[in-house]
């Protein structure tokens, strides 16, 4: 059984440790912030100028003023700040991120990254995942294993431009956790009933099996 996007942001917040402070990109990764685990204190930095953000509000904590870089409404925990985006980008090239996750199109066996645009398509620009790969400590990606047409989105090399080189350490899919290693790709979980088989046959750039990979536990 694949996971949905929901159970990719849960099995990502495993990764999570006290004291960090995390950005988090568009889409399957700003579902995080719902899975943080209980007492833990993670500060989420949004690169629009915002330090503690929280997760989705529910329909009493609606603000339409508080906005996460996608544009979505989230909510704001206690001693949280606000900022502009110069001040934010300058803690991100500063280096005071832990880590970030990111959404991808392509991942490369080398740990590069395309996540900003397909080419003939209207695109805004690369907001700020170019700093963000650059300057994290950690970089994990949340992605669907595969396009709409099947094909793997786990590459030898991205074919689409890219947004960073060689910097994801770590690949959570609906079907697997990779790590990038020297040698390609290495599994490390699958998710429950999905097998080692399963992912190598949809992932095209090179992959190696742990000897202790395991079932995800959710």
């Amino acid at each position: 059984m694949a996971l949905d996007k929901f159970g990719i942001a849960k099995r990502i917040a495993q990764e999570l440790r006290d004291g960090m402070y995390v950005n988090l990109g568009i889409g399957i990764p700003t579902l995080v912030a719902n899975y943080i685990p209980a007492g833990m204190s993670i500060m989420i930095q949004s690169e629009n100028g915002m330090l503690g953000m929280g997760p989705y509000p529910d329909e009493k904590e609606l603000d339409a003023d508080l906005i996460n870089a996608g544009k979505e409404t989230v909510t704001i925990l206690p001693g949280g700040a606000f900022f502009d985006s110069a001040e934010s980008f300058g803690m991100i090239r500063a280096g005071k991120v832990d880590m970030t996750v990111l959404g991808a199109m392509e991942v490369s066996e080398n740990g590069d990254i395309a996540n900003w645009k397909i080419p003939g398509k209207m695109v805004k620009g690369m907001g700020g995942a170019m700093d963000l790969v650059a300057s994290a400590r950690n970089i994990i990606v949340a992605m669907q294993h595969t396009n709409p047409k099947g094909e793997s989105k786990l590459l030898p090399a991205c074919t689409l431009p890219l947004t960073g080189l060689h910097c994801v350490k770590r690949v959570v899919t609906e079907l697997a956790v990779l790590d990038i290693t020297p040698e390609g790709f290495l599994l490390i979980e699958t998710a429950p009933g999905v097998s080692a088989d399963d992912v190598k046959s949809r992932t095209l750039g090179r992959m190696r099996v742990s000897e202790n990979v395991k079932e995800m536990q959710l």
